[in-house]
C-alpha cells in the first residue's frame, strides 16, 4: 500500500463501487455518505475494515485540495449530484465529477438499449434469419 499524503484521494471498496475521500492535514479523511453528508472522520472509520487505495495527487493539486477542504461548507449527500466522488473531485480538482456514476449510467443505458433491441419483433426475426443463414454455411 502506498502511504498517503495530505490532499491525496483515498478509496476503499463499498459493494460494487469505490468509496472516495480526501486526506486532510491531520490524517483524517473528508468524505460524503448518505446519512451524514460531507464530513470528516478517522482513517479507521473511513476504511471500515477494508483495504485503503491511494491515488497520489500532484503537489499543487494537493495544496489546492487542502485549501478547499479548509473552506468547505458541508453539503448533503445526493447520489446523482453530490456523492463521495463528487466531493473528492470538487475538493481536489475544483469541479464536482463522478466517473463511476457516468460509467454505471452508460452501462445501464447500453443494457436497456440492447434489451429493447433484442425484444423488438422485427429485429428478433432478422437476427434469427441471419443466424440460420450463417449456420447453414458451417
Amino acid at each position: 500500500m502506498t502511504q498517503h499524503l495530505p490532499g491525496d484521494i483515498v478509496s476503499r471498496r463499498k459493494g460494487f463501487v469505490m468509496h472516495k475521500g480526501v486526506v486532510l492535514k491531520d490524517g483524517r479523511i473528508l468524505h460524503n455518505t448518505p446519512f451524514r453528508g460531507e464530513h470528516v472522520c478517522s482513517e479507521e472509520e473511513f476504511r471500515a475494515g477494508k483495504r485503503l487505495h491511494v491515488s497520489r495527487i500532484p503537489l499543487e493539486q494537493r495544496r489546492r485540495a487542502l485549501h478547499s477542504a479548509e473552506r468547505l461548507e458541508p453539503k448533503g449527500y445526493n447520489l446523482l449530484t453530490n456523492n463521495c466522488e463528487h466531493t473528492a473531485h470538487r475538493t481536489v480538482h475544483g469541479r464536482p465529477e463522478s466517473p463511476q456514476l457516468k460509467s454505471w449510467t452508460a452501462g445501464i443505458a447500453l443494457g436497456a438499449v440492447a434489451f429493447a433491441l433484442t425484444r423488438h419483433p422485427g429485429i428478433t426475426a432478422a437476427g434469427y434469419a441471419l443466424g440460420r443463414s450463417i449456420g447453414k454455411k458451417f
